[in-house]
């Protein structure tokens, strides 16, 4: 029996999903998401309930395909924006530097170097401004609570998918919030 209410089962307490994630997020995250959700609210959501309303007034509404995609489209809009404005009311905005700016903690931009020599430049943001392009990781992800608190030339040590991996802090800055601010 195959259908959307079929999923594989997980143990809830094993379950990677269920861990809480961190409401922290730095100043620019915050401004982003807070714009995110003010152009879903003024833009999108009106352009998409005129259309809905254009598309409904053609008649039969069963065999209509633009009232079905855009009446789809508005309610995942109307979800997102449901989603984001609880998101914003639980997020902590981190907007000074840390006291020890010697060592790892939230915001800050990291270089590590592996046993191989290899560089790999990361910066520990939020759950909610997570990119792999830009090598931004979550705080709550396994490398960055190992490099928690650790300071310059510490190494860490940290379980991968291909086993463990050495790494050797060899760079740690921070962007001054205060003046992106500006």
């Amino acid at each position: 029996m195959k259908g959307r209410n079929m999923t594989r089962w997980r143990d809830p307490a094993k379950d990677p999903r269920q861990e809480p994630k961190s409401n922290l997020i730095t100043a620019e995250g915050f401004a982003r998401l807070k714009g995110i959700h003010e152009h879903l609210s003024r833009v999108k959501r009106p352009q998409l309930s005129t259309k809905v309303g254009e598309a409904a007034a053609l008649g039969d509404r069963s065999e209509n395909a633009d009232y079905t995609y855009n009446k789809k489209e508005l309610n995942r809009v109307i979800a997102r924006i449901r989603y984001l404005g609880k998101r914003l009311d639980e997020l902590q905005v981190v907007d000074r530097l840390p006291a020890d700016t010697g060592r790892v903690y939230f915001g800050a931009f990291v270089t590590l170097e592996d046993e191989e020599g290899e560089e790999l430049g990361i910066r520990i943001v939020g759950h909610d401004e997570t990119d792999t392009g830009k090598h931004w990781i979550s705080v709550d992800a396994p490398l960055a609570k190992a490099l928690l608190g650790k300071a310059l030339d510490d190494e860490v040590t940290v379980a991968a998918p291909g086993g463990e991996t050495t790494y050797i802090i060899t760079d740690i800055g921070y962007r001054d919030p205060s003046a992106e601010s500006r």
